[in-house]
């Protein structure tokens, strides 16, 4: 029961901190909206354009959001210690990783599901593709989420270059990007069978992150 307290304590932290700055989350998102307003005027009126690459653009945009969050994860945390007194409280840093995960899923992911029917509005993306959309970005931004709090407990190793971190979260992004940007341009059963494989990419992140980012914590702590 312990363990349990200690949790929702996280959650319920993680959200007053996000409420209470909660520009963090605004200003995501308007550089997410304010990058595709450029893009559909560097483009200008052309839908055939739009239809071949707005779901990419989309894609590439939500991916370059998330890098703008990675620090959110634990560096604030690392700094001031509090990331020691989680783990005193009783929970193991594999733990704090997997509440770190789905707080800032949340938090930060979310509110892009309110953003993306405006943005294919812009992009003049049909109505139809707009539900593949959404199970792909439920899927591909778990898995970026991932791949943001390895980078981001890769930075706590490594202060003086943090644009380490955002190369690690664009290369292990592909797999996301090369099966999501395409199930629209694809027959129904090809789209089940890209599903099944950013299902099956996503499961092995979250079953591997939890270990990877505690160990960087754990290197981060002893050599800090």
């Amino acid at each position: 029961m312990h363990i349990f307290s200690s949790i929702k304590a996280l959650l319920k932290r993680e959200f007053l901190i996000t409420y209470r700055n909660y520009s963090d989350v605004l200003s995501i998102l308007t550089f997410f909206l304010l990058a595709i307003i450029i893009f559909v005027f560097s483009v200008g009126p052309n839908n055939e354009i739009f239809n071949e690459i707005g779901i990419g653009i989309i894609w590439t945009l939500i991916l370059l959001s998330n890098t703008l969050s990675s620090k959110r994860f634990f560096q604030n945390d690392f700094d001031n210690n509090n990331i020691v007194l989680f783990h005193m409280s009783g929970l193991s840093y594999e733990m704090i990783v997997i509440i770190k995960i789905i707080s800032v899923w949340l938090f930060f992911q979310i509110p892009f599901f309110i953003v993306i029917p405006i943005a294919s509005i812009f992009l003049n993306i049909d109505f139809i593709n707009i539900k593949t959309i959404f199970f792909s970005v439920v899927i591909g931004s778990t898995i970026i989420t991932c791949i943001t709090a390895i980078s981001s407990s890769m930075n706590l190793l490594n202060k003086k270059n943090f644009t380490i971190g955002s190369l690690i979260i664009m290369i292990f992004s592909i797999p996301v990007i090369i099966f999501s940007v395409n199930l629209n341009n694809v027959s129904l059963e090809i789209a089940n069978i890209q599903l099944k494989i950013l299902l099956g990419i996503m499961f092995f992140f979250f079953s591997f992150t939890p270990w990877v980012s505690a160990s960087c914590i754990r290197l981060g702590l002893q050599n800090k």
